[in-house]
């Protein structure tokens, strides 16, 4: 039998986008790759043409999500992702998408 070791510590992830990326299909995006992460959280468009993701799981996922939204999908043009990690609160059942501002997608 093997040892499976620890769980992974759980974190949270608040990123901000910025760039073209309202209107392209990002939120949508964001929420195919956070879900098969296995991540759960939120990602709402924000009144000032940025998107804001949270998201929490382990942190190896949530560097993988990071690294999916510096990189956008072929239809955005990301120019800056601003990043806070913390610990993760537990209050999400699932990833999701939530309205708000909402200049389309």
């Amino acid at each position: 039998m093997t040892a499976l070791g620890p769980a992974p510590r759980s974190s949270r992830l608040d990123a901000r986008v910025f760039g073209r990326v309202q209107g392209v299909g990002y939120r949508a995006w964001v929420i195919k790759i956070a879900s098969r992460l296995g991540l759960t959280g939120w990602v709402a468009n924000e009144a000032g043409g940025t998107v804001h993701c949270v998201a929490e799981g382990p942190q190896a996922e949530l560097a993988d999500l990071l690294t999916a939204l510096r990189r956008g999908p072929a239809s955005a043009d990301v120019s800056n992702v601003a990043a806070m990690w913390s610990a993760a609160t537990g209050e999400f059942a699932d990833f999701s998408g939530r309205m708000g501002w909402h200049s389309g997608d």
